[in-house]
């Protein structure tokens, strides 16, 4: 069975300057999760990685969810803030839980963490044999 991959951009910044002495949000959430992880139920099943940039830039933060066979969700404008970091990190786990319940990637935003419910989401249908286009 494919794990899910759960995609954080890294270098999602919300002030737009790399000259800052403080980390991008992105690297911050990626932290986060990271040290989360394997303290998480459905650690096994769910694979964290970097991405260098999921060209959301004026819209950090960004996140990704995806599997073989299932929808792939795209979030930006994730809240990333000193304060909230934990609490962020906490309900992408859950949403990330939710993800892996679902028999094809289908979540209904009602569902998602509060937190998580940005003006900015993408559900990307599956692609699967069927899709093919025909010639």
């Amino acid at each position: 069975m494919s794990k899910t991959i759960l995609f954080v951009c890294q270098s999602c910044r919300a002030t737009h300057t790399e000259t800052s002495d403080s980390p991008a949000e992105g690297a911050m959430l990626l932290k986060q999760l990271q040290e989360l992880h394997p303290e998480w139920s459905g650690k096994a099943e769910l694979e964290i990685q970097s991405v260098g940039c999921l060209w959301t830039c004026d819209h950090p933060c960004a996140i990704a969810l995806s599997s073989p066979e299932k929808s792939t969700y795209m979030l930006a404008k994730v809240p990333v803030t000193e304060g909230s970091i934990k609490d962020t990190a906490e309900a992408v786990l859950c949403l990330s839980q939710l993800y892996l319940d679902s028999r094809d990637g289908t979540i209904p935003w009602k569902h998602f963490p509060e937190v998580l419910q940005t003006d900015i989401i993408a559900r990307i249908p599956p692609l699967t044999a069927n899709s093919e286009s025909k010639s």
